[in-house]
């Protein structure tokens, strides 16, 4: 692991230690580390919700059946295949 300073004012630093001393965090690194978990999962949800609103703005809807899928499974399956191939 890597060793990170922060400058906090007095007022955060309080806030920190008040949820450790309320027992939900052991450590400042614990509680920092949650807050960046879930600011990575938060980041990683808007690009999600931005790539599925690109893909229903993207043109004419198609219904997904099961033999859409597998056919394009198959076709991934393929091009997977191809480039080890050239790799």
């Amino acid at each position: 692991m890597t060793t990170v300073n922060v400058s906090l004012p007095d007022s955060m630093r309080e806030f920190i230690l008040e949820q450790i001393k309320e027992g939900s965090y052991s450590t400042v690194s614990e509680y920092l580390r949650y807050l960046i978990r879930q600011e990575q999962k938060r980041v990683a949800q808007e690009k999600l919700d931005a790539m599925l609103l690109e893909g229903l703005n993207s043109g004419e809807s198609v219904e997904m059946t099961d033999e859409l899928w597998e056919q394009m499974r198959s076709r991934l399956a393929d091009r997977s295949q191809q480039q080890k191939k050239n790799n």
